[in-house]
């Protein structure tokens, strides 16, 4: 007869060899390439990703290059909030369906979306808080209950995983007051945390082959689940109730019912424990341990695996007493160092731990109460959205949730960079400044780095400011600060070369402009200042050389006279000349006659002058005479007729006739005119004709005819 069982046995037999093997070969292939993933995270991590200066002054131009060109993304953070900072906090109320809250974690998702959970002690509920794309935002509330039942009773501590091979997110959680009812357990969300029906599976209370019938869970808090380089996942806790430190092994799988090893208390440093915190630093791990029993904080070495029993511990004690019956603590990495934070059950503070590595030295802050936290309960863990800080606290007195923030500083010129270049910038108060740099943000091979700069005030500097000089002449310019190292001058425009490298510098500018010096200080501070000279550039245009007719006029002064300002005209010599103080005179030289105008401008208590010359040449060639005049006039240069030459050495006669022949007026002297009448009697309105004869300066002797209109 034809054995079905047998048949199906079989064919489980074969597949379960040929699953087996397939994943061998898949764990083997998954180990290089885990191994390739870390070796490229070592190296991203040795590598330095920008360059940037460690101090700078006040306004001085920071300038930052990227080491990294072929980024798929970059993000620059110029004034990122500083994990070093002071947090300010909000207590954002209880409307959020929380009872004797236990424990907050916060985590983002593959895509994006924030998620915190909150465990509710009293009621067995396990809440989802939705924030969004932004961790500012207020969540909405997803209260799954107890998951059917699944959850543990009690719930106390929770910590989030994601197994990145299959791609799945993970929710351990511990329960339990009593022996009793302590459990662990793990909710299944699958490949997103937003997952609205999550399964769980309660693996109940454990216990170690090594003693058997013996339950190990007791009072579990603090858990901590991460696969190892071995591929295999690991899962610690500590008992509050007998102060032990359990390991859970779940084999590849971490959906795997895990086996439970009891590690003890290591170097005795557990007392009374509420909280523990995991971090892999320079390739061994560490669990900080927050005691309640003897207000101190723990520090257990685990070593370069995560599967052994070869610990040590270390009490760093109660940090000047800043540690008081200390309820959660959490662990972060930012900017190179590692962060803890504790919050106090009773005292209701936060006290941070700086350290530049695990095993110290450690620097301990008390930020007291922060924004109304109220017998805290837990801390999630510090996440940074790009250029801020938060952190969640759950606090069991009211059942309210604290929002507790680090944000970004508004003291640089432009808060942040998209580009692989970042542009020149400026800091406009001093103090220490966190750069944040993100290369492939949301990538495997995503990399952060920041650094911290510090920004000095601007050093005592003497200068003088704004001086006034008159064009052609020099000044020293002097920039003293007494710890500079160096100082350079720029442009080098009518300046002394030679010492264009000291404080003090020779220049003399030809028009008003800004002389630049840098001032070098041995801490890195450079000072990027200017001087203003202002030069005074009065100027004296007497206008053009010329010729000019004997006896004519001619207006001085040339279109580069200087015009506005307090200015003062003086032209020498004083003859032949209508005004002496103003910048167009007329003159009338008899002769070749040189004219000198002296400019002065009074500008910011300085006297600056110009001068300039202007030759007139007379030419006497010929007699020069109007054509017309007006006897009734009363203007003295059209109610009279004569020789206006000034430039004769002689005049034989100047005769005047009218119409009929008749001579109306003569004269043998140059500045004798015809007044227009003959004996005394006014001549009538006519044309009458003139004749003149004489000798010039020269000797040239001159003859003329001509005609004159009299108007009456």
């Amino acid at each position: 007869m034809y054995n079905f069982a047998t048949k199906v046995c079989s064919y489980c037999y074969i597949s379960r060899l040929l699953r087996n093997f397939f994943f061998w070969i898949m764990r083997k292939y998954l180990l290089l390439v885990v191994l390739s993933i870390l070796s490229q995270l070592q190296a991203l991590k040795a590598q330095t990703l920008f360059t940037a200066p460690d101090t700078v002054c006040v306004r001085q131009p920071v300038h930052l290059n990227s080491t990294i060109f072929d980024a798929a993304s970059y993000y620059w953070g110029f004034c990122s909030g500083a994990i070093t900072s002071a947090p300010s906090g909000v207590n954002m109320g209880n409307g959020f369906g929380f009872h004797q809250p236990s424990n907050i974690e916060i985590q983002q998702d593959r895509n994006g979306q924030y998620y915190g959970f909150v465990l509710n002690a009293s009621t067995d509920e396990f809440l989802r808080l939705n924030y969004g794309t932004s961790l500012n935002n207020v969540p909405t509330v997803t209260n799954f209950g107890n998951l059917t039942n699944g959850l543990p009773h009690h719930p106390t501590s929770m910590f989030i995983a994601y197994d990145t091979l299959a791609e799945n997110w993970f929710v351990f959680v511990t329960g339990g007051y009593t022996k009793a009812e302590s459990a662990v357990g793990r909710i299944d969300f699958g490949p997103t945390l937003g997952n609205p029906t999550p399964n769980i599976a309660n693996f109940g209370n454990l216990d170690d082959p090594l003693t058997p019938a013996v339950n190990e869970f007791v009072g579990p808090k603090g858990i901590f689940v991460a696969q190892d380089a071995d591929l295999k996942w690991y899962g610690y806790v500590v008992n509050r109730f007998n102060n032990f430190l359990v390991r859970m092994d779940f084999g590849t799988n971490i959906s795997n019912t895990p086996a439970v090893v009891t590690i003890g208390n290591p170097g005795g440093v557990l007392n009374d424990p509420t909280d523990m915190a995991a971090i892999l630093d320079n390739g061994q791990y560490y669990f900080f341990v927050a005691n309640r029993g003897n207000s101190t904080i723990a520090r257990i070495n685990v070593g370069p695996v995560l599967n052994t029993t070869a610990m040590t511990g270390s009490n760093l004690g109660d940090f000047l007493f800043r540690v008081t019956i200390p309820s959660s603590i959490s662990l972060t990495r930012d900017c190179g160092s590692i962060y803890a934070y504790i919050t106090d059950s009773t005292t209701s503070q936060l006290v941070s731990i700086q350290m530049a590595t695990a095993v110290g030295p450690y620097t301990a802050v008390d930020y007291s109460v922060v924004g109304g936290m109220n017998f805290p309960s837990s801390i999630s863990t510090i996440l940074r959205d790009k250029d801020d800080l938060y952190a969640f606290i759950t606090n069991v007195a009211d059942s309210s949730l604290t929002k507790v923030t680090i944000t970004q500083c508004t003291n640089a010129s432009i808060p942040s960079f998209t580009e692989v270049t970042p542009p020149v910038y400026y800091y406009n108060a001093p103090g220490t400044y966190n750069i944040y740099y993100v290369i492939n943000q949301g990538k495997p091979n995503m990399a952060v780095e920041c650094k911290s700069i510090v920004v000095l005030p601007i050093p005592n500097i003497f200068i003088n400011i704004n001086p006034t000089i008159c064009k052609g002449d020099s000044i020293k310019l002097y920039v003293i600060s007494n710890f500079a190292d160096s100082f350079a001058w720029s442009p080098i425009y009518h300046i002394d070369t030679a010492y264009d490298g000291d404080d003090t510098v020779k220049a003399w500018p030809d028009y008003t402009m800004n002389y630049n010096v840098e001032i070098f200080y041995p801490d890195g501070c450079i000072v990027d200042t200017f001087i203003h000279v202002n030069v005074v550039k009065v100027t004296a245009d007497a206008g053009p050389d010329r010729t000019i007719l004997d006896g004519a006029t001619s207006i001085l002064g040339g279109p580069d006279m200087t015009l506005e300002g307090a200015v003062t005209y003086h032209w020498t010599p004083f003859q032949y000349i209508e005004d002496t103080t103003v910048p167009f005179p007329t003159v009338n030289p008899p002769s070749d006659f040189t004219y000198v105008i002296e400019v002065t401008e009074h500008s910011s208590g300085l006297t600056c002058q110009a001068r300039d010359t202007v030759t007139l040449h007379s030419n006497c060639g010929d007699f020069y005479l109007p054509n017309a005049f007006a006897p009734a006039s009363t203007s003295s240069l059209v109610n009279r007729f004569g020789v206006i030459n000034q430039g004769l050495s002689q005049l034989n006669y100047f005769r005047v006739f009218d119409r009929w022949g008749v001579m109306v007026f003569q004269t043998s002297t140059p500045t004798q005119m015809w007044d227009g009448t003959y004996n005394g009697t006014p001549c009538p309105t006519g044309v009458y004709v003139w004749e003149a004869d004489g000798f010039c300066v020269s000797g040239k002797p001159i003859k003329k005819k001509g005609n004159v209109s009299l108007l009456r």
